[in-house]
């Protein structure tokens, strides 16, 4: 018989992680930045930049590194994130140094907001769209630029999205952490009906393609601190985001973790789980621990302490 699991702590009916077993918990609390480092296995490796210059360098890198492999007949591309953003501008900056002709590239948006049952518009303030296009895309010079049909961004009807991740190699997903232990936002799910008394099992939440998701209550609070000035009340409660199918599908899961988007509780205990295989959809990011090839970067600056003090 499964063992009873704890309420939430910060959201009643949800789950999150604050339903693990302590022991998980403090063993994730007690390791330092070099413990971080020694997580690495076969697998998942853990890397430690130490400037803020270098971690969004190698951010951006990454989208080159995934382009350079994009061929005729060969199309290949990143899917990417809203958060971090600081290295879309640094992408844009590089192919047009180097002179990078994204005609075989591709590029998957992984979220957008839902309003009333439609995709926000590319002029809403909070847009995904509107942002990969101001900071990145827009900024490419125009005979360098991808063709619009190789810019995927998931809609109402997932169709064409899900399709896409057909049409060409995702070599790299890349994503931030959120406060959740989400990526994209892969929230855990409600507590109830039959996820009452324990969440969905790994394989089973895998199993999830791109689709409408209700967001978890720290999703809502940590998207209105980061992009609404604490306005709750006008970010959406609802997206379109990627799912665990297409993110099996990518060959790498790279995940750039900051304290801005989670605390150094978080960003320990996904790197934890990951390490010691404990998968658990209470903790959407663990469940990568059965994926065949995950980065975590992490800036040393970010990583702080888990120290209960005033």
């Amino acid at each position: 018989m499964a063992t009873k699991r704890r309420e939430s702590k910060v959201a009643p009916g949800w789950w999150d992680f604050t339903t693990l077993d302590a022991e998980t918990l403090d063993a994730a609390a007690a390791l330092s930045a070099d413990d971080l480092e020694g997580l690495s296995r076969d697998g998942f490796k853990v890397r430690i930049y130490e400037s803020r210059e270098e971690f969004y360098n190698a951010q951006a890198l990454e989208y080159v590194e995934a382009w350079l492999q994009a061929a005729p007949g060969r199309p290949a591309g990143i899917c990417g994130p809203i958060g971090p953003v600081e290295q879309l501008p640094l992408v844009a900056q590089i192919v047009n140094a180097i002179g990078l002709d994204l005609k075989h590239a591709h590029f998957w948006g992984m979220d957008e907001w839902v309003v009333d049952g439609e995709t926000v518009p590319v002029d809403h303030p909070l847009s995904f769209q509107r942002a990969d296009l101001e900071l990145c895309f827009n900024r490419i010079r125009p005979e360098l630029r991808m063709p619009k049909e190789n810019l995927h961004f998931p809609g109402v009807d997932v169709k064409p999205y899900v399709n896409s991740w057909d049409r060409a190699r995702c070599v790299i997903m890349q994503g931030g952490q959120g406060e959740v232990k989400h990526w994209a936002f892969n929230d855990p799910p409600r507590r109830e009906g039959k996820y009452a008394d324990q969440p969905p099992s790994p394989a089973e939440y895998r199993k999830q393609g791109t689709r409408l998701v209700t967001l978890h209550p720290l999703t809502m609070i940590q998207n209105a601190r980061s992009s609404g000035g604490g306005r709750v009340q006008d970010v959406p409660s609802q997206a379109m985001t990627v799912g665990p199918a297409e993110t099996w599908k990518a060959e790498c899961v790279s995940i750039w973790q900051r304290r801005i988007d989670d605390n150094p509780l978080g960003i320990r205990l996904t790197a934890y789980m990951i390490s010691k295989r404990i998968p658990d959809a209470a903790v959407p990011m663990s469940l990568l621990a059965d994926h065949h090839d995950v980065r975590f970067s992490y800036l040393r600056s970010s990583i702080g302490e888990c120290a209960l003090k005033i």
